[in-house]
């Protein structure tokens, strides 16, 4: 059995990925006379790592063929459904990826990692995570144009009584808010507290806004703060959240990336510049209808997001990755293969669609060719037929490179798998006439897009190929399998963890 020690090494796996349901609070009890509060409370402001950025600017990045986007599950940023990536965050950056010709990759901080570190170590090149702009952020990141406003608005327990509608109540109340420790929402309590609004603030850290507000309903916090566009859509999958009053209004929404790079951030303005504006003397912005698209299908009237979006993760169902984890896992541990690779691929290979057959006459979830196939024509729809024909396939591929390290072993059986044995042989025998290592995925995946070019594919044996596909499917299957990776460590995070009483943290002014 192959195992894939060097692909993790090899994408640098952060194996403790995921977002825990834990809240961890990050200071002590004070009074509300304000006693020993300021100095702790100026310090809870600093979460940000003074971290010297790494230099890996636009080049850089088209170099690597891979822009790495660092957010955290949820509706309005990433997630899984069925084994396919979704999110609005997610959508918006991989559009731009496409359009230079990028593979997109979803870094999600661990437990106790900083995005803000990841990415001037160059963990990840860009945070969407529905990031307000604020000064605080900007002296660590640069920020993009905006891309969207939003206000940050109070939520409650629908069951409290009465609901504070303006600032004064909510102060009078004496109602405790939790909210990230150093985030927007935090950032925009204490500015209040400073203009006379001594709020009860409870801060926690290893958590996201969605988190917040769903313990909110599952813990009995009483108050948070989420940013108008979550709230839209965590409002149709979550009940008992009540609307507050509006504590800021149009916060400007934007990805931050490394300060110096430049490229990235004039590349990345542009491209948000076409979908978003402002005109002259209008104060609305204009936005274009993919954005609008895009707004639409998470955050303003459509159900759908309500349709497919499950923030509890359904642990205890067997299909975490898609419907057939079952028969994925089945095949896989019978031939001895990773079942998340194998989902890797079909994700690539239909989508898990079962009944598509593509242009080519290739069939079912693994897309196999039926005159390559024993197994009679109509059988090859069956999910399971279909999976265990291509594990059966790409068993033999694996077994073929078995002389290879582990991710050249899966780089080439992914390679042939999609090209065939003839094209790869091809490509290895012109890597080997350019004096390069025939048996190193980099230098034959160089060959392979040659042979898209008559000087080459001409006096190649089997002729012309498509490398630019292949190139890109070994990269996008690889690609999806360490997204399906953090995907398994965020469930074991998650999974089956309640989340626990909290001691307040209770502010008073400064």
């Amino acid at each position: 059995m192959a195992n894939l020690n060097d692909i993790r090494s090899r994408y640098n796996y952060l194996q403790y990925l995921g977002l825990s349901l834990v809240l961890l609070v990050t200071g002590c009890r004070t009074g509300m006379d304000g006693s020993d509060s300021e100095e702790r409370s100026e310090n809870e402001l600093l979460p940000l790592e003074s971290t010297e950025p790494v230099k890996r600017d636009l080049a850089e990045i088209k170099e690597s063929g891979v822009l790495r986007m660092i957010t955290h599950y949820s509706s309005s940023t990433w997630f899984l459904h069925e084994g396919m990536e979704a999110g609005f965050e997610y959508e918006l950056v991989r559009a731009f990826a496409d359009d230079h010709g990028l593979t997109l990759e979803v870094i999600i901080p661990g437990k106790e990692e900083s995005p803000w570190e990841l990415l001037n170590a160059g963990e990840g090149d860009l945070v969407a995570a529905n990031l307000i702009i604020t000064p605080e952020l900007e002296e660590q990141v640069r920020f993009t144009n905006p891309y969207d406003l939003v206000d940050q608005i109070l939520v409650t327990r629908s069951d409290l009584e009465p609901v504070p509608e303006n600032l004064e109540e909510l102060v009078s109340s004496g109602m405790t808010v939790t909210v990230q420790q150093g985030s927007s929402h935090h950032y925009t309590l204490r500015h209040l507290a400073s203009e006379g609004y001594p709020f009860r603030i409870e801060t926690v850290s290893a958590v996201d806004s969605e988190m917040l507000l769903f313990s909110v309903i599952g813990t009995g916090k009483e108050s948070t703060v989420a940013n108008s566009n979550m709230l839209s859509a965590a409002r149709r999958y979550m009940q008992g959240l009540r609307r507050g009053p509006v504590l800021s209004e149009a916060n400007p929404v934007a990805w931050a990336v490394r300060k110096n790079a430049t490229e990235l951030a004039d590349e990345l303005n542009h491209y948000l510049g076409e979908h978003f504006r402002f005109d002259e003397g209008d104060p609305q912005p204009k936005r274009s209808e993919f954005l609008n698209v895009l707004r639409q299908r998470y955050f303003v009237g459509s159900s759908v997001i309500a349709e497919y979006y499950n923030p509890e993760w359904a642990f205890d169902s067997p299909d975490l990755i898609s419907p057939f984890d079952g028969e994925i896992q089945h095949v896989a541990d019978s031939l001895g293969l990773d079942w998340l690779m194998l989902s890797a691929m079909i994700a690539q290979e239909s989508r898990f669609e079962p009944s598509t057959k593509s242009w080519a006459g290739a069939v079912g979830l693994m897309q196999i060719i039926p005159r390559f196939s024993e197994v009679p024509y109509p059988d090859l729809y069956d999910p399971a037929i279909n999976i265990r024909e291509g594990a059966s396939i790409i068993r033999q591929h694996l077994d073929h490179y078995a002389y290879l390290d582990s991710l050249n072993q899966w780089s080439f059986a992914l390679a042939t798998y999609n090209a065939g044995k003839g094209h790869i042989a091809d490509a290895r025998r012109l890597t080997i006439d350019r004096n390069k290592d025939p048996n190193t995925w980099e230098h034959v995946a160089e060959s392979l897009l040659m042979l898209m070019e008559s000087p080459w594919y001409e006096n190649a044996r089997y002729g012309y190929t498509r490398g630019i596909e292949t190139v890109n499917y070994v990269e996008k299957v690889l690609n999806r399998y360490r997204t399906y990776e953090q995907v398994m460590v965020i469930a074991e995070l998650r999974g089956g963890t309640r989340m626990p009483a909290m001691e307040a943290i209770i502010i008073n002014g400064l």
